[in-house]
């Protein structure tokens, strides 16, 4: 592929592109299991299908076929949990912010959950990775109802910083609302603009890089018990800590829940204490461990299982640039535009 095809992508302007995800999950008191029904599915959100658990329940991978989120993406994301239904959702890996066009409108994101009496939901994505140059928007409202009970954490990410991206996006904005029969229980928004505010300042990140939020439900406890867990994982959250590196944090919410947050210097700090904390909090809740998500994950210093891990992520990626590029006129000129140096590889194999 030429430099003037290239050339000629970057300035070609397309509509947005609208995807679409509406999950409605049932529980089926005969089988003691969970079920799945997607009720609207438009690229690039797809779910593949449900995995069942030990628990009744049932884990479901979000993709996006692109390998993330284009400038002008507008994507909505509707879950409803109903009654007795328990689900973990989670990504298939860290979700990509791409570059945003100056003349593009930001990329969005709107998720609508709905937990019904008695279900629960467990939100466990990998962390999001804003590009140099990325504008993005995510609003999401949450909706529990009696004796409904939720795990929700995100993890954001100062960039690529192995590419020396450290806070290089142009716009972030993340907009929480979680309501618990009716009433707000947590409302969170947070708009970050660094070449405008920096970021390094106090009232923001001081010098910290990446930071969480994990939001802990169930309607109908009462206020001592969550008094009691805000103790318990408040002491975790001193020993976790690490002055300079590593800062975790624990507050109540107004009923309901709590909170936990992090501030950390290295990524690679922060997922371990998120565990560590539903662990805790879903045995004092539930009286049950958790289920980590099936994933890929390197845990061992066997070089073979490591190059074992490689070889599957590398797989994994390859397979997402090729449907990147594949059977949408428009994507294939975002992703040149935010990959010239891939997208020449990529396209020179899979030419079309």
């Amino acid at each position: 592929m030429g430099e003037g095809t290239m050339e000629h992508y970057s300035k070609v302007s397309m509509p947005h592109n609208k995807g679409q995800l509406h999950l409605h999950f049932t529980h089926d008191q005969e089988r003691h299991s969970t079920q799945l029904t997607v009720r609207e599915q438009h690229p690039p959100l797809q779910v593949i299908r449900a995995f069942p658990l030990a628990t009744g329940g049932v884990l479901v991978h979000v993709h996006n076929v692109s390998g993330g989120v284009l400038g002008g993406d507008q994507l909505v994301l509707d879950v409803e949990v109903g009654p007795g239904a328990q689900v973990q959702l989670t990504s298939t890996s860290a979700t990509r912010l791409y570059r945003s066009r100056p003349e593009a409108s930001p990329a969005t994101q709107t998720g609508t959950i709905k937990i019904c009496e008695g279900a629960l939901l467990e939100y466990l994505p990998d962390p999001l990775i804003p590009f140099s140059g990325s504008r993005y928007q995510q609003r999401t409202r949450i909706d529990l109802e009696a004796d409904a009970g939720l795990f929700w954490w995100e993890t954001i990410t100062p960039g690529r910083v192995a590419r020396g991206e450290l806070f290089d996006y142009a716009h972030l904005l993340l907009s929480l609302n979680i309501s618990a029969q009716g009433r707000p229980i947590a409302i969170e928004s947070l708009k970050l603009e660094p070449h405008c505010r920096e970021l390094s300042s106090l009232a923001r990140l001081g010098p910290y890089y990446y930071f969480c939020s994990f939001y802990i439900c169930r309607v109908g406890l009462e206020a001592g018990r969550w008094s009691n867990l805000e103790k318990e994982l408040g002491a975790l959250a001193q020993d976790l800590s690490r002055p300079g590196e590593l800062h975790w944090g624990v507050s109540t919410l107004v009923a309901h829940g709590l909170v936990v947050r992090a501030l950390s210097r290295q990524g690679r700090d922060i997922a371990p204490g998120l565990l560590a904390y539903w662990r805790a909090a879903k045995q004092r809740i539930y009286g049950e461990e958790p289920v980590p998500p099936r994933k890929i994950y390197y845990l061992g210093t066997n070089p073979s299982s490591q190059r074992r891990s490689v070889a599957a992520t590398a797989s994994r990626v390859w397979r997402m640039m090729k449907a990147a590029v594949s059977g949408n006129a428009r994507r294939k000129e975002l992703f040149c535009e935010s990959h010239p140096t891939r997208a020449r590889k990529t396209l020179d194999f899979y030419s079309f």
